[in-house]
């Protein structure tokens, strides 16, 4: 029995706008996990008291009447309205302070849904070609889970995003918990990164056996990818420059590369991103 897998578990995925989520990468996957299932908002934090407006603005749109609603920036647990799943997930905007207390109000929510196992989504932004399949890396500081997912332990020192701490505070109540992180194409940031989506939907999949069509997000992959091989063609600096990634890439994930190779090199591209997170 996983404890991650919404057929024999409870899981909890996790994602949060703002510096974990290079491309919008990680919170589209989970947006995609909420709509295949209807998910309804069942918890959401009081705002005033986590997010700062001048570091996280509000925003405002139209209304159905032709009214205009403010949207203040929250986190919001949801929950499965029938018996067809048992995931539930966490999204929101990364909070500007407070983040113990954030962090403990969710695992709050967790213990009390019976939570099993929780799984945090990440985007960093990375030297990686958009051309080469995107690589998910696993980590996880529960001994069991690596044995479970057959992943490694982070090594990362450094700074942090909030998934980061809701892992080790989720850790620390007794909930095993995983993290999962996709390196989205430095150069290719002009626009959300659909091939990177694709890859931790596909990983989601895999780990909490649900079943979320992966046909839209390989169109969108497709496409992505053929707009920057387009830009690409028109800047030989940058066209080179994704040469000298593919060689590099090759090399690591070719047959002669070893898992702990691969994990290190993720771990590596962690390290260097200045503007991407430095997660767990």
């Amino acid at each position: 029995m996983s404890v991650f897998s919404a057929k024999t578990g409870r899981p909890l995925i996790v994602a949060f706008e703002g510096w974990n989520d290079a491309g919008d990468a990680a919170t589209n996957a989970v947006r995609a996990v909420i709509a295949r299932y209807s998910l309804d908002s069942t918890f959401s934090v009081d705002t005033e008291v986590y997010y700062d407006y001048q570091q996280v603005r509000p925003t405002i749109e139209f209304t159905p009447d032709e009214g205009r609603r403010i949207n203040w920036p929250t986190a919001t647990l949801f929950s499965p309205t029938d018996i067809s799943t048992s995931v539930h997930v966490l999204l929101g905007t990364e909070p500007s302070r407070s983040w113990p207390t954030f962090a403990v109000t969710f695992l709050d929510e967790a213990l009390a849904a019976d939570i099993t196992g929780v799984i945090v989504v990440g985007a960093a932004l990375a030297e990686v070609p958009h051309t080469r399949p995107i690589e998910v890396g696993r980590t996880s500081d529960n001994a069991q889970v690596r044995e479970l997912l057959d992943c490694e332990r982070s090594q990362y020192e450094g700074h942090i995003g909030i998934t980061t701490v809701i892992a080790q505070f989720a850790e620390q109540v007794g909930i095993p918990t995983v993290s999962l992180w996709a390196g989205v194409p430095h150069y290719a940031l002009h626009s959300p990164s659909p091939k990177v989506t694709l890859s931790l939907v596909t990983e989601l999949n895999a780990i909490t056996d649900l079943d979320i069509d992966l046909a839209e997000f390989e169109t969108q992959a497709e496409e992505w990818e053929k707009s920057v091989d387009e830009i690409a063609e028109g800047d030989e600096d940058m066209a080179d420059y994704i040469q000298r990634l593919e060689e590099d890439r090759d090399a690591a994930t070719g047959p002669e590369a070893s898992g702990d190779a691969i994990a290190a090199e993720f771990e590596e591209f962690l390290r260097k991103s200045d503007e991407g997170p430095k997660g767990s």
